[in-house]
């Protein structure tokens, strides 16, 4: 891993408001370990059932987020020790994730991803289905997730403008949200390529991989 870039963003996000998630997703342990003992403790994953088997290798002070697009059938794998799902696009998702959290008698928090690029393939719900989602999740008193904020993922472009703009709306969103509900407290946008302009527009979390570990894919069995 890039320890020198690992110190670099460090040094950038102090007195920022805003924490980095490292994106082992595809890493092996050893990475992670490398990871683990210069101080990086956020650890981001996009499979259910390889960051379980992390989990139960690695040292149980590590906060283990859930980035990637949740599946209902995966969400028990784990319900038991994830900090943060950032991924929630539906009602179905959010009431498994609070099923299985009643479980282990946890409160699972979650982040609702909102679709701000020009890309369909990415997930996401738009402003008029995440309102209506958060009045269903009020209604239906899903007492075992507690939703903190959005995440977002901006357009794969090299236009920086066209970023910035995509952020800013994500911005607007979250600072509408926020006024409604005192629990709003997290912006989780920004990734390797973008992740300046993610904190400039008041993200609270980046989640970077690429650029720590670089590109190399590891195939967990």
């Amino acid at each position: 891993m890039n320890t020198n870039k690992v110190n670099e963003i460090r040094e950038y996000l102090i007195n920022k408001n805003c924490e980095l998630i490292a994106v082992t997703k595809t890493h092996p342990i050893e990475t992670l370990f490398e990871a683990y003992n210069i101080g990086l403790r956020k650890f981001g994953e996009n499979k259910a059932q390889e960051m379980a088997r992390k989990y139960q290798e690695l040292p149980k002070d590590i906060e283990w987020h859930m980035i990637g697009h949740m599946q209902s059938n995966k969400v028990k794998y784990i319900a038991p020790f994830v900090s943060l799902i950032h991924s929630v696009d539906s009602f179905s998702i959010l009431d498994e994730i609070n099923k299985q959290a009643l479980k282990f008698d946890r409160v699972i928090n979650c982040l609702i991803q909102i679709h701000i690029a020009e890309e369909e393939t990415k997930f996401g719900l738009n402003k008029e289905e995440a309102e209506d989602l958060i009045t269903r999740i009020k209604s239906e008193k899903l007492e075992n997730v507690q939703i903190c904020g959005l995440m977002g993922m901006a357009s794969n472009t090299s236009d920086q403008n066209q970023v910035r703009e995509e952020f800013k709306k994500l911005r607007l969103l979250f600072d509408q949200f926020k006024s409604q509900d005192q629990n709003f407290s997290i912006l989780s946008m920004g990734m390797s390529s973008d992740y300046k302009i993610g904190v400039e527009e008041g993200s609270t979390l980046v989640r970077i991989g690429s650029l720590l570990f670089g590109d190399r894919y590891y195939p967990i069995a």
